[in-house]
């Protein structure tokens, strides 16, 4: 084969997913971290705010946040009962600050919604604001034991390789992916998840973007890619992600301030954390249109509070 964006059509992949499903969940049974939202006290909610957080972060940046977020709000209403200002606070410097402003909005809709507990319905997840069809599908998938295709990085990069025989999948999760995921699902509920999670797992772990250790992996015999003699990738270009000058770095500089102040911070002190005004002005005119940061009178600037 190709590429995952040309997976074959039929019904059943080749190999066959069955095939797959036992060595997989086995190394995962033995293998899996010990991570607080996967253990069963962590709940729906747990592995909501752990789904927000991962997105484009590691765990060990996220953990310590993760702990700090659910003791202060360990369900949704009591983040919700908060000024949307104080997620942003409370996210520190996980990145991607707009998570915590979705997180909120996430928050008060299931309260308002679904009584304060995060609904089970694949349907209604979907439809709260901030839920994309991965994280509704993690949620359903890690909480509540249902039959969904979970497609992140990791996967998509175990699928790619393990069926598709190239080394990385393409830059944007493609129709073809999702196909042979969903085609990929044991039939049985509770293994499914249990896959999601595994397949998950093993591309976090050991078919890494960088390092693949093939020598750990369960299925390193049926994987297409290694078959192939590990070629190299072909395709686009991978999308690097860079920090240092960006307007990502200012926005978070600026973050930074407000986080840490307890009134409202004037424009001077702000412009004293970048010393190049237009990118400084471009980086708080997009975290005031993003709504994580409001302008008041008199030149001040504060973390929102509605």
């Amino acid at each position: 084969m190709t590429a995952i964006s040309a997976a074959p059509a039929a019904a059943t992949p080749t190999p066959d997913g069955a095939e797959l499903h036992r060595p997989v969940i086995d190394w995962f049974d033995a293998h899996a971290r010990d991570l607080p939202w996967r253990r069963p006290e962590a709940g729906a909610w747990g592995v909501m705010v752990s789904e927000f957080m991962l997105q484009q972060t590691p765990v060990a940046r996220v953990l310590p946040v993760y702990e700090q977020w659910l003791a202060r709000w360990p369900r949704p209403a009591d983040l919700a009962a908060e000024p949307p200002g104080e997620a942003v606070r409370a996210w520190g410097r996980l990145g991607y600050p707009r998570r915590a402003l979705r997180l909120h909005g996430a928050a008060a809709a299931i309260r308002e919604r679904h009584g304060g507990d995060v609904p089970g319905d694949h349907a209604q997840l979907l439809a709260l604001p901030g839920v994309g069809e991965y994280t509704a599908a993690a949620v359903a998938s890690f909480a509540y034991g249902q039959r969904h295709p979970v497609l992140d990085t990791n996967v998509r990069r175990v699928f790619a390789r393990a069926i598709g025989g190239v080394q990385y999948p393409p830059n944007a999760t493609t129709a073809a992916e999702r196909k042979l995921a969903r085609a990929l699902l044991p039939d049985d509920e509770r293994t499914a998840a249990r896959w999601a999670a595994a397949t998950m797992e093993l591309g976090a772990l050991v078919c890494t973007a960088r390092t693949p250790d093939c020598a750990r992996c369960p299925i390193a015999a049926s994987c297409a890619w290694r078959g192939a003699g590990s070629p190299e990738h072909d395709g686009p270009p991978r999308r690097a992600q860079t920090y240092a000058g960006t307007d990502r770095q200012v926005r978070g500089k600026l973050l930074a301030v407000l986080r840490e102040a307890v009134a409202p911070v004037p424009q001077a002190t702000l412009d004293r954390v970048w010393n190049e005004p237009v990118q400084r002005a471009r980086a708080l005119d997009g975290l005031v249109s993003d709504g994580l940061v409001e302008p008041l009178a008199g030149g001040l600037y504060r973390l929102p509070l509605t």
